[in-house]
């Protein structure tokens, strides 16, 4: 089988090495996105797998399949940069990766420590070696109501570390699981809103729940409260949400994952002019820490979602049964 593999990142080319070796597939190799322009690099492949940056539009996949390529798989859990109906429509198969959950988990409790200990001041301060006191004192986390918003492989994992700190545990998910709930209470969205010191999201983002936590959701939260976004990006209104931060409602944020993060993160910007104020504006907050969409970037991760990229497509193309398979 020949797999055309678009937007390889450098720690990808070690991985991709190993699979060639093993003799699975030949594989051609591009940093490029797949784009009308690069689409000729697919000649001749049976399949192909993208990255987040290439946007797979109805027009892409149709350009994919009168080139014969009928298996698409994005080296990435989230694939909303996909129009997954359309590529049913036209026959073509697509999968998405798949990892153990335990990074992200433990990054999203590591973010909830930061912001209740202020570590991003304190670190700023040392720097310039001021080491006083004074504006730092913090919470426990035993002493939190944390809400979890979606119960999948990650938000179950972050409820099971979290019952280790004594906290009060609520969650909210349309398919509640029987393991969450012998450590965490399943309530409505809105009770989270109203009851939580901490909110943390674990949702895919799906055209109900673009933008859930705006002005209005907020308005029903507790003073103060502490929001967590490790799953997509579009699921916060940043503009609401810098609101909040500057009337004080919300007390403190940890985003790893942005909407307006597309060309930014996983890049060096350092000199560049980039239109995105809203993200430098947000950053600059104290009681901010903002990530660049690395809670997913461990050694075991990258090695799971390459191979689970290159895997699905042989067991596609293969006629075998593809456990990767988004259906």
């Amino acid at each position: 089988m020949k797999i055309a593999v678009y937007d390889v990142m450098d720690f990808e080319y070690p991985i991709l090495a190993r699979i060639k070796e093993e003799g699975k597939a030949e594989l051609i190799l591009t940093e490029k996105r797949l784009d009308k322009e690069s689409m000729d690099f697919a000649a001749g492949c049976d399949g192909v797998t993208i990255l987040g940056p290439s946007v797979m539009d109805r027009g892409l996949l149709e350009e994919l399949k009168n080139r014969g390529i009928s298996y698409l798989s994005t080296r990435t859990i989230g694939f909303d940069h996909i129009d997954v109906q359309a590529a049913k429509e036209l026959g073509i198969h697509v999968s998405n990766a798949s990892y153990e959950p335990y990074n992200v988990a433990d990054f999203t409790v590591m973010l909830m420590l930061m912001l209740l200990r202020k570590t991003k001041v304190s670190i700023c301060r040392a720097l310039v070696n001021d080491f006083s006191l004074g504006g730092m004192q913090g919470r426990e986390m035993r002493n939190m109501t944390v809400g979890v918003v979606g119960t999948g492989k990650i938000g179950s994992h972050v409820v099971r570390n979290l019952t280790g700190f004594g906290c009060r545990l609520l969650a909210c998910d349309k398919y509640p699981s029987q393991a969450v709930a012998e450590d965490a209470e399943y309530v409505s969205l809105e009770k989270i809103y109203q009851e939580c010191d901490i909110i943390t999201l674990h949702t895919p983002l799906t055209d109900e729940n673009y933008h859930m936590i705006d002005k209005e959701a907020i308005s029903k939260m507790k003073d103060g409260v502490i929001l967590i976004n490790t799953a997509r990006g579009a699921l916060i209104d940043t503009e609401d949400l810098i609101s909040a931060l500057e009337s004080g409602k919300v007390g403190g944020a940890g985003i790893d994952t942005l909407e307006e993060e597309k060309g930014i993160v996983h890049h060096d910007i350092g000199t560049d002019v980039v239109e995105e104020r809203s993200l430098f504006y947000l950053k600059q907050f104290p009681n901010v820490v903002f990530t660049q969409h690395y809670a997913f970037f461990t050694a075991e991760a990258c090695e799971s979602m390459v191979r689970c990229g290159i895997d699905s497509l042989c067991l596609g193309a293969g006629g075998a049964f593809n456990p990767y398979e988004i259906r």
